[in-house]
This record gives C-alpha cells, structure tokens and sequence, in this order.
C-alpha cells in the first residue's frame, strides 16, 4: 500500500505569519487586496477615533502600490518590555499583538475596530514589500519587510525628520495571493468618504496618481449630511431623526462611551439606503446593533401609537413594518466588539441589541411626542405596511386550505402564516422540544420534535418514504411533498420559509443533521435550492466572567472548543484574573432553560443560523461521495476513505 505514513513527523506547527500565507482565505477577502490595505486605513482612522489624528491621506502610485498616512502618535519604536524586540516589529509579524487588547483606563485605544489580534500583520503576510516609516518624539525611524519578513531592521532617518507625529505604511500587495490585483477605486473611494462621515472634522484625502487626480472629504455634519446626499430627490415623509447617546461612568449595564449615533429617514417609495459601522469598520451584513436600531424604533412607533390610539381594530404591527421602508446610517461604538469571522462583515455581540435599541428607543419615543403630527405620519406608514403585509398573508392561506393533511400532533405550530418570516425547528429529542416551546416566539416558531434518529433515506424509494413517522411528520408539517432534482414539486403549500435544523453540538447531534440533510438533499432537494433549509448553531459552553471594575459580570457563549480557547485567551489579555471565569458544557439541548435557547440558538437577532446550499443536485462527484458516506453496502469504501484521509490529514497548530 502506498499511503502515506502518519506519525509525529506529520504534525507541522506554523509559525509567525506562515498560517496566513497558507491559507489567506481565513484571514482576508481574496478577490482584490482591498481587504489588506483596509486594515491599514483602519488603524489610521482608530487614531482618529482616539482623538490623536485629524489627517488621513491615501495615495494609489502608478505601480499598483498604496501608501496610507496619518498624523497620528506614530507606533512605539522602542523595544516590548517582555519580547525584547522592537514594537514596530512585532505589531507587523506577530498576529497575536497590538495595542488594542488592553480595554481598561490606561489602553492605548478604548474603542478600536476589533479585537481578533492580526489586522496589519496579515496585510504585511500578503505583501511583496511593506515599507514603514514612524515619526515619534522630534525623530523619524525607517523600516522595510518582504514577504512578511524583516529585511531593513527599524532605523533613524535623520532626512525625514519633521516636527509632528505620524505613521506613514506603503504597501506592494502579492498580486499571487489574490484573484484580481487591482484595488477597486469605487470600492476605497466609499470606505474613505465613510470614514470622513464617521470621524466629523477629519480630513480624509485620495490621490491617484495615474490620473493626477485628489479628492478631500471633510464632514462637520457627518451622518445626517451622508444620508441627505444619499437620498437626494427621494421625497422623505418626515424630516430626518438624528442623534446619538453614550453611557457614561454612572452606567451600571454598559461600558462608559458604548454607545451609537444614528440618523433615520422613512419614504412611500424608492429605495432604501442602509449602512452601518462599528468602531468605524464597516459591517455590510448588518448584525447585533442593527437588530437594537430596529427594535428600538418599533418600540418607540409602537408605543405612540397606542398611546394616540391610531391602531385599527384587527392590525398587529410588527418590527419589519417600521423598518421596511425606512433608511439609516448607523455609528455604533462597542467596547469589544464580537464579529463573525475575521472580515468583520457581521456584528455578534449580543449586548449591542440592548445598548442601540434602548437608546434609540427612548430618542425617538421623545421626538414623537415633541413632534405629534409627524409621529401620526410615521404610525400611519407603519400601519399601511401591516395592513398589505395581512393582506398577502391572507392570500396564500386562501390557496393553501383546500385539501391539506391533518397536523402531525406533536407539531406546535405559529400564528402566523406569512411564510416570509415563519420558521419551523426539527428539534432532537422531546425534552429539547419543551424547552424550545417555551423559549419561541409563537407569532411566527413551530416546533416539531423527533424522538430518535430519522431514517436515514439514501436509499429508500419515495414511496416508501411515509412509512416512517419521522419523515412522513415533516412532509405533512412543512405542506411539501417528496421529489426528485429534475422534477417541479407544487410549492404552494410551502407552510414556513425557514425550515431549521436544531440538534445537540456535539457528536450524536452532528448524525442527526447528516440524516435531516440527506433527507432533503435526496428528496426535498427544490427547498435546499430555493434556500429554504437552515441548521440552527446552539452553543457549546457558557463562560461566566465576574464584574471587573465598572464593567458588569458577563455571560458569553461559545460555539465549539476553538472559539472557547480564543475567548479565554482575550480574557486573560483584558486582564481578567486567571481562573476567575467559570465555564459550562451543555450536554445537550435539553439542559438549556428555555431563556438561554432563545437568546443563543433561537432569537433571530442573536442566533447563528447557517443556511444551507449546492451547486448542482445531481452533480455526479456529490451524488457519489453521499452514496459511499450513507449507502448500506459501501462500508469497505468508507473505512479506506477514512483510512486515506485521516492519513492525509495536516494538523495546524
């Protein structure tokens, strides 16, 4: 046999920036080096954000290059007290350092855009050339990297002395690492005028050389000027809402300076425009704090109109009626920030939905009240959105009625039957469904438990399929029948547009997705096209941290082990005493209260549901790997596919 050997010669440990050369995917956007340059622009603007900088200038040479300058404190030269290397140095080639991990009095940086600890070191990874100069204390310093490795050590440079502070970062990206080499100009273009409207009064400037051409952005009237601009010819229904709050060190629920700015604008038609930030990086997938900003203007819409009593009889008005024609720009500051993944796309810190809708929400309750007649004008749009929204819902239930199958009786359905936002949960095991019941929203959850694990279906006919009460449940539940990849099932009586997988996070819960997803693979493939078929993300562990100095006691949740030991790890560079924390282990579903299922796995705002999706149904590489993973007779294949790949295997640590 020619496999190749696995033993302890097999286990590679990637130092320094190797991790990211190799797989820089994990680390960055690949498909231009926008991405890397991004994270240079954001540490210009952090300094900015600090109150230390008022100038950023980013100039595109002709050579594809990028420089990015500010006039900022100019990173420390001198050497780290504990690593016996100069500052500059490992904050370019260590992805574990920087100054933003310390969170207490006497950080270098408070609010700062993240805290995952790569940032300008994977950029120098990915670089053919980085070139560095500092100006610091009367002097300036010099230093150059290749391919992520020091090659001029930091020295005086006497000639570029100047009498202001500053950093100054060139960067010739590694064209090899990335789909296209090109810097998209409309892309940075956008990303540094948003940087001019979140950072009022600093002056942000891009110049391209090829063209010869600069252009300045300073806003005083940042965010509400942004939107206008946006917006220009939309006729707005009311005026636009601005404003901003901070908790301050009286703040007995959040961090002092946690806060948000905001502006807001509604209008009958056209489209809306939305964007949001946190600590100035952009979060173009929304997340945590835009979830509080749309909690918290219904809360506030809602309540007026009650108060003022406009509610017709009948009408019930939910979040998205508010939201759905309305407009933003949203600044948001977290203390420390939890992103999705390294990109930071996707704010989920749950905290934020707390922090942005309360503020929002008592801004806008006293607005309306001072404004009356343009609060009747919002809860007038509000209400006509409910009212169209009914009305469609009343329309399919009218399709859907005629002929559909009793029930399953242990499916606990919605009230709603507005398939843009039911959902149902296929939820392992009676005692995780109690729990489920009772931590859902019933306007728009069903719960439907399974007692074991479903058949698994790879190779059982369709007409075969309903002799399995499993199966024939959630057939009957979801009101689609089984069919193939080439056929045209009637979706019609599609009874809920989410249909989400929820099992334990460990071994026997992973079987059981496995089994759910070769049954809708196999014969409900059309709900998987049309994304309709999601797996539910319950956490793993619990961490309690104790209150720390101003900062309340904090419960946090965590995925799996890997993210357990990164938010251990940030802890102890927080500064929270070792051991001081205490962690959980959830068995299983079941052991949650039905409060810590909704807020973890179920609470749309603060849930992480993967969608599920393909290329081709039926295309022949998938087919065959899920006959040799599920097929009866293919227990031979299975155990050398293992054998192979667990050989294979490259453990990176």
């Amino acid at each position: 046999m020619s496999h190749k050997s696995y033993n302890e010669a097999s286990i590679r440990v990637l130092k320094g920036l190797e991790p990211v050369r190799q797989r820089p995917g994990m680390y960055t956007r690949t498909e231009s080096p926008l991405h890397i340059v991004q994270e240079v622009i954001d540490n210009a603007a952090d300094e900015a954000l600090a109150g230390f900088s008022k100038q950023i200038q980013v100039t595109l040479h002709a050579d594809s290059s990028i420089t990015v300058e500010d006039d900022g404190r100019g990173i420390p030269v001198g050497l780290h007290p504990e690593e016996g290397a100069p500052v500059a140095e490992l904050v370019f080639t260590r992805l574990h350092a920087g100054g933003k991990f310390d969170k207490k009095g006497a950080g270098a940086y408070a609010f700062s855009g993240g805290l995952h600890g790569v940032g300008v070191s994977v950029t120098n990874a990915l670089s053919r050339r980085l070139e560095l100069i500092i100006w610091r204390d009367g002097a300036a310093h010099r230093m150059a990297f290749a391919d992520g490795d020091v090659v001029e050590p930091i020295a005086l440079a006497p000639e570029l002395a100047r009498r202001k502070s500053g950093t100054r970062v060139r960067v010739w990206p590694d064209n090899t690492f990335f789909d296209s080499p090109v810097i998209p100009v409309a892309e940075l273009t956008h990303l540094l005028r948003s940087k001019a409207v979140l950072l009022a009064g600093v002056k942000v400037s891009l110049t391209i050389e090829k063209t010869g051409i600069t252009q300045v952005w300073q806003y005083q009237n940042g965010l509400a000027g942004y939107l206008s601009e946006a917006l220009a010819g939309v006729e707005l229904r009311i005026p636009l809402f601005d404003g901003e709050q901070f908790a301050g060190a009286d703040s007995d629920a959040f961090a002092e300076g946690e806060g948000a700015q905001w502006v807001v604008c509604w209008a009958d038609e056209g489209a809306v425009f939305r964007e949001s930030y946190v600590n100035l990086i952009p979060t173009p997938a929304g997340g945590t704090h835009e979830s509080g900003l749309r909690e918290g203007l219904f809360g506030a819409v809602k309540g007026f109109a009650e108060m003022h009593g406009l509610l017709p009889k009948g009408v019930k008005l939910l979040p998205e009626d508010v939201f759905a024609r309305a407009s933003f720009v949203l600044s948001a500051k977290v203390l420390d920030p939890q992103f999705q993944g390294q990109i930071k796309e996707r704010l989920n810190s749950r905290d934020a939905v707390r922090l942005v809708g309360g503020f929002v929400k008592s801004a806008l309750e006293l607005w309306l009240n001072s404004h009356v007649e343009y609060g009747k004008k919002l809860a007038e749009l509000a209400i006509r959105q409910a009212q169209a929204r009914a009305k469609s819902a009343q329309k399919v239930e009218k399709r859907k009625s005629s002929g559909v199958a009793v029930l399953p009786g242990k499916l606990t359905d919605c009230e709603s039957s507005d398939t843009a936002r039911t959902e149902v949960f296929l939820v392992e095991g009676d005692s995780a469904g109690g729990s489920a019941k009772m931590g859902r929203d019933k306007e728009f959850q069903a719960i439907l438990p399974l007692r074991g694990k479903v058949l698994n279906s790879w190779e059982v006919d369709r007409d075969r399929l309903f002799a399995n009460n499993e199966i024939h449940d959630i057939s009957v539940a979801i009101g689609v029948d089984p069919h193939g990849p080439g056929d045209s099932p009637d979706l019609s009586g599609l009874r809920y547009g989410r249909i989400c997988i929820l099992s334990d996070a460990d071994v026997d819960g992973s079987h059981i997705q496995v089994l759910l997803l070769t049954l809708f693979y196999k014969h409900f493939p059309r709900l998987v096209e049309l994304g309709h078929v999601h797996v539910a993300r319950p956490p793993l562990f619990r961490v309690d941290v104790p209150a720390q100095g101003k900062r309340p006691a904090r419960k946090i949740y965590c995925l799996d082990a890997g993210e357990l030991d990164a938010l251990q790890d940030k802890l102890r560079k927080e500064g929270v005493r070792e051991g001081a924390w205490s962690i959980s282990r959830f068995k299983g579903l079941g052991e949650m209260s039905p409060e810590q299922l909704w807020e973890t796995t179920m609470n749309p705002d603060t849930r992480r549901l993967l969608p599920v999706g393909y290329g081709d149904t039926d295309a022949p590489a998938t087919t065959r790997m899920f006959d040799m993973l599920m097929g009866k007779g293919e227990s031979a294949q299975r155990r050398s596919w293992l054998e192979e790949k667990g050989n294979l295997a490259d453990i990176d640590v």
